[in-house]
């Protein structure tokens, strides 16, 4: 026995019905805002000692990492050494009470800190009354005040409109500029080489001071030799140990070679130097102990005012650095990191930083990877992270004396070669989409010939350029029935032995994407464009003469020059692509429906298939659903009971009844038991509404057609 016939319908909600339904879950809303702001609140009481181990190995890991790397990045941000060390403990310190991923270590990175250092360079040489550090702490407040108002009103999503080789362009480009501006402090060639220049100028600068290079490159090119020695050795190595316990100390061993390059070279440094009044090569000097910035930051608007164009910039690869960490992190280790939280922990740390004496800082992709192989389980393991940067600020700082400019450079250019991208990820994005590659190597090139700033905003320029060509411009495939019930792009070469044509006036068009204003025009002149192309002109004045027909009309002609193109019956709109409609889409359906009028001559059916909820009551308020008097019978002259059971139908469907006239027969006779919408011109699937359309119409007993 077949199963009755489902009627659906998706009754719209009235805004009075939403404005009641969404105060009675404000409640709901500010518990849940509250606990999101504060995710330490969730996980905290669960906390065990077993975690407390995990975490603290973790931390201290990283931290041990960090004092080189953070004394490192503040000489590229052209900061004393102790800057990177305030940085590298507020972020490290703050983010588990406001951060939502276990790995993230948040501290100075190698583009930020470029950045800053262009910045510090560019106003401290307009305005020489403004130091270096409070440039720094200026940028790091007002970024973080912007990243806590991004953070509070949930704007995160800005960072999906940024695709994934647009951002790999800009970090390849960064690295390359990194690497130069590190080769003259690497080789001891100083000042003689302008680094804040564009990345093209630094080489042929460097190139041509090479014969002034100084003992500094002894340590410079053996300490960068020593770190790809020790990690491609520990990789090796671990490949080969079959014991966990091996494995587990060749890794520690692996992820501690920055410090160990920089104690040895400091330890060089200082036998050299003993009973010398000045060091034989360039060191970082006293770096003072504790936090000896600490203060309430001035608002010096005049370096806003001059760095403005850096600042835009600074921010978005704070943001764009972070999230795109902790999401891959997330997704390595099985949890769920919220981009808007994230950016609001970035944000906080920032402006609670530059009361340290902080610059800009965010997380970092090399720290987070040693944290996560580490065993990090929850944020708190930062804590132990700052606590060893706290240690080396109060303890260490006498021994930091003697560490030589060129090892920091060697750490410097050692940890940015994880950011160029590999021949394995530019092979897949070639094949993926030809053009994210070229926008990839557009980047890198115009990074490498200007700046990182104008390499960053030609990423997204570019970017955003693709995005809206692809929606401005989406295919409209014109589908044909393969195999009775399925149906196919025409274009496809897969199924072009199997089409079957479909009934005579019959067109069915699948836009693939969203109607929205900025393609609804193209939507419909690629429409329009199918129509005249497939079927003949109105009949309502009989067939067009030669000398009336427009000359730029494609017809469908035999060798007569007669017309030999169906009319045009009825239009079937595949809509399972189409997510959203705006009233610009639906205006230009109401003026497309016009056009076909007036280029057939009567009346066409309009059917619509696999609409979701939102775009059909948005189509039904703009009069779509039902058909006219004329569609249903075809023509006055049809019998006057064909007529009456067509009238019925459509009054039974839409008062919900299903009555007599209304049988399965009548209204799908596919093979499958589609549901049935409550409106005659609305379809479960383009199969329904083929055979549905062809059946009535083999019902007819005679039409004009």
């Amino acid at each position: 026995m077949k199963q009755p016939t489902v009627v659906i319908d998706y009754p719209p909600t009235s805004l009075r019905q939403q404005c009641r339904y969404h105060l009675r879950q404000l409640p709901h809303y500010i518990r849940t805002y509250i606990l999101a702001t504060f995710p330490i609140i969730q996980w905290i009481y669960r906390y065990n000692l077993s975690w407390l181990l995990q975490d603290m190995i973790a931390g201290v890991t990283v931290g041990i990492v960090i004092v080189p790397q953070g004394m490192a990045y503040a000489k590229l941000a052209n900061l004393d050494p102790q800057y990177g060390l305030y940085t590298s403990f507020v972020g490290a310190a703050l983010y588990c009470f406001f951060g939502t991923s276990k790995d993230i270590s948040i501290g100075p990175i190698s583009t930020v800190s470029l950045l800053v250092g262009e910045t510090v360079h560019m106003v401290t040489t307009n305005y020489p009354n403004i130091t270096g550090p409070e440039i720094g702490v200026t940028l790091a407040l007002f970024s973080g005040i912007i990243l806590v108002a991004i953070g509070i009103i949930r704007l995160g999503l800005i960072v999906d409109f940024i695709p994934g080789p647009a951002i790999a362009g800009f970090m390849t480009g960064s690295a390359i500029t990194i690497v130069l501006s590190q080769l003259p402090a690497l080789t001891g060639i100083g000042p003689e080489v302008d680094t804040h220049a564009s990345p093209f100028h630094v080489l042929i600068d460097f190139i041509t001071n090479l014969p002034h290079t100084q003992l500094d490159i002894a340590f410079g090119l053996v300490g960068l030799v020593l770190l790809y020695l020790i990690r491609f050795g520990c990789g090796r190595l671990n490949a080969r140990l079959a014991n966990n316990k091996s494995r587990k100390a060749v890794f520690y061993f692996g992820i501690m070679r920055n410090g160990l390059i920089v104690f040895l070279g400091t330890l060089i440094s200082f036998l050299i130097s003993i009973g010398r009044a000045t060091t034989p090569i360039r060191v970082i000097a006293a770096v003072p102990a504790g936090f000896d910035a600490m203060g309430v930051p001035g608002l010096n608007f005049e370096v806003i005012r001059v760095a403005s164009g850096s600042l835009p910039s600074i921010i978005l690869i704070l943001i764009l650095e972070h999230v795109s960490v902790a999401k891959s992190f997330g997704r390595v280790s099985n949890y769920t990191i919220q981009p808007n939280q994230e950016i609001l922990a970035i944000g906080i740390s920032n402006v609670v930083g530059s009361f340290f004496g902080a610059y800009p800082a965010t997380g970092a992709f090399s720290r987070t990877a040693i944290m996560s192989r580490s065993g990090a389980r929850t944020p708190l393991a930062g804590m132990f992270s700052a606590a060893v940067v706290v240690l080396a600020l109060y303890a260490l700082t006498p021994a930091f004396y003697y560490i030589p400019n060129a090892i920091l450079s060697a750490v410097v250019i050692h940890a940015v070669s994880d950011l160029v991208s590999g021949p394995t990820y530019l092979r897949e994005v070639w094949s993926a989409n030809p053009i994210e590659f070229c926008i990839w190597l557009v980047t890198v090139i115009v990074t490498f010939f200007l700046d990182i700033e104008t390499g960053l905003y030609i990423a997204i320029g570019l970017s955003l350029a693709t995005v809206l060509f692809q929606l401005a411009r989406p295919q409209v495939n014109a589908l044909v029935r393969v195999q009775s019930h399925y149906y196919a792009d025409e274009r496809d070469p897969n199924f072009s032995k199997r089409m079957e044509s479909l009934p005579s006036g019959l067109l069915v068009m699948q836009p693939v994407d969203s109607i929205l204003y900025p393609n609804a025009e193209h939507i419909s002149e690629v429409i329009v464009q199918t129509i005249k192309t497939r079927t003949r002109n109105g009949i309502c004045h009989g067939e067009i003469s030669d000398k009336d027909r427009p000359w730029n009309a494609e017809q469908l002609i035999d060798h007569g020059g007669r017309n030999i193109g169906p009319v045009l019956r009825a239009i079937v709109l595949d809509m399972s692509a189409v997510r959203r409609i705006d009233s610009t889409g639906l205006q230009m359906l109401v003026s497309l429906q016009k056009t076909v009028l007036a280029y057939t001559c009567h009346d066409v059916e309009w059917h619509f298939t696999n609409l979701n909820p939102a775009v059909r009551n948005k189509l039904l308020s703009f009069g779509f659903g039902r058909l006219s008097l004329k569609n249903l019978s075809f023509c006055s002259r049809e019998p006057k009971d064909f007529q009456q059971q067509q009238q019925q139908q459509q009054v039974d469907l839409e008062v919900g009844t299903p009555g007599p006239s209304t049988s399965p027969a009548m209204v799908d006779n596919s093979t499958s038991s589609a549901p049935v919408d409550r409106y005659i011109a609305f379809h479960w699937d383009v199969d329904t509404a083929v055979q549905t359309i062809d059946h009535r119409w083999q019902e007819a007993p005679r039409s004009l057609y």
